[in-house]
């Protein structure tokens, strides 16, 4: 499958550097057509063929600034701590005053940790950012050893003792499993970076509840069957060439099948802007499918755990997940202030499924639990876009605050 998709995908390079290079040609003041109707159709074409382009490295965070208290404060990324699979990035505020740290856990799934540029700008503000970013496993090589739901949870762990005491973790979907796993093992440990709070953002705590269509997808093959069709093996042409992994491109196609009328559709009206020199609307087409177009391979051995143990086992819920066989106790937890919080249109993660976490606390006093649920918000609604920013961040922000 690999094989395939790279051969095809070298095969199109001629095609699209040249329709990159014909761009400039067409717009130039001395060709004589170059502002009439059919050219600036022909530069629509090359600009859509350019956009559906699938890339495989990660696009810039492009934070340069965030207003602090009404002021811009310049930020710079700085890679705190590496490991072969992922950095743990700061976003340093110059000037700012002492804020709450909060590492916010990127899902590991198709896509950069760049896909929750929204999220870490509106966090910005108000705290100290660290965020995992993960490194494309096809990149990785052989000799870094296996990467699993062990490794991942072991990530967080590592990362947050690195921030060291009174931070706090927010997790982004599909690690809200590792993350409340990590909060577990560390609470038991007494461990001294134990975060202060926890955020669960439309995470799949509990699949069973309200199953979507995502999650009923997991349930209709068995294991042995996503690992025979879906695993591929890396080219030897790349960093981790033999790595087994969950190819990006494969995920990324799962998504569109979904929508795929919506994206054709967003396709068309990005060609039709370009035409009509509409170029704001087009703009905003053009942000969302560079970084909707960068994928990130999965290793082989994190993608079918998570399928296995988050969506077919249900192993938390279940009290079943094991660290490195120790096994996992939610119950552990009894000073992380806990925030669930859910969108009303989730098809992903559905309402109930991460509030979830919730029963699985029972230690925790009442005052030290929040749940809230954004009306008319989608998946990624929760994380992005307007209502994320004034409805939900402030609810996020004020439980990190009082958990200080």
């Amino acid at each position: 499958m690999y094989p395939a998709y790279q051969a095809q995908s070298d095969l199109m390079w001629p095609v699209r550097t040249a329709a990159r290079l014909a761009m400039p040609m067409f717009q130039h003041p001395s060709f004589g057509l170059a502002n009439t109707a059919p050219m600036r159709g022909m530069v629509a074409a090359c600009k859509v063929l350019e956009l559906a382009q699938v890339t495989h490295s990660r696009p810039p965070w492009s934070i340069d600034a965030v207003v602090v208290k009404g002021e811009p404060v310049p930020v710079t990324e700085e890679a705190v701590f590496s490991t072969p699979f992922a950095t743990l990035m700061r976003f340093r505020k110059e000037g700012a005053p002492p804020q709450p740290k909060v590492l916010i856990v990127a899902p590991m799934s198709g896509h950069f940790a760049t896909l929750l540029r929204d999220t870490v700008r509106t966090v910005l503000q108000d705290h100290d950012v660290y965020v995992t970013d993960w490194h494309n496993v096809r990149d990785v090589p052989l000799a870094a050893g296996r990467f699993g739901l062990d490794e991942y949870t072991e990530h967080i762990i590592d990362f947050l003792a690195v921030m060291g005491p009174g931070a706090n973790l927010l997790a982004v979907c599909q690690p809200c499993v590792a993350a409340l796993a990590a909060v577990a093992l560390m609470s038991e440990d007494e461990h001294p970076a134990t975060p202060a709070s926890l955020t669960l953002m439309a995470g799949p705590v509990d699949c069973r509840i309200s199953p979507t269509a995502v999650n009923k997808l997991a349930t209709t093959k068995p294991i042995e069957w996503f690992e025979k069709n879906l695993i591929s093996q890396v080219p030897w042409r790349f960093g981790g060439g033999g790595r087994r992994v969950y190819p990006g491109f494969v995920q990324l196609s799962a998504f569109m099948s979904m929508n795929k009328d919506r994206h054709v559709n967003a396709f068309k009206e990005y060609y039709q802007h370009l035409v009509d020199d509409e170029f704001d609307k087009a703009e905003v087409t053009r942000t969302f499918y560079e970084e909707y177009m960068a994928v990130a391979d999965l290793s082989a051995e994190f993608y079918i755990e998570t399928v296995d143990l988050v969506f077919q086992r249900y192993a938390l819920p279940k009290g079943e997940l094991t660290f490195r066989g120790r096994p996992v106790n939610p119950e552990a937890i009894r000073r992380t202030a806990l925030l669930t919080v859910e969108g009303e249109r989730d098809d992903i993660c559905a309402i109930g499924q991460t509030l979830a976490a919730q029963d699985l606390t029972p230690s925790l006093r009442p005052y030290m639990r929040t749940h809230y649920v954004q009306p008319n918000v989608g998946h990624y609604g929760v994380f992005s876009g307007k209502r994320w920013q004034n409805h939900i961040y402030p609810v996020v922000r004020d439980v990190i605050h009082v958990s200080q």
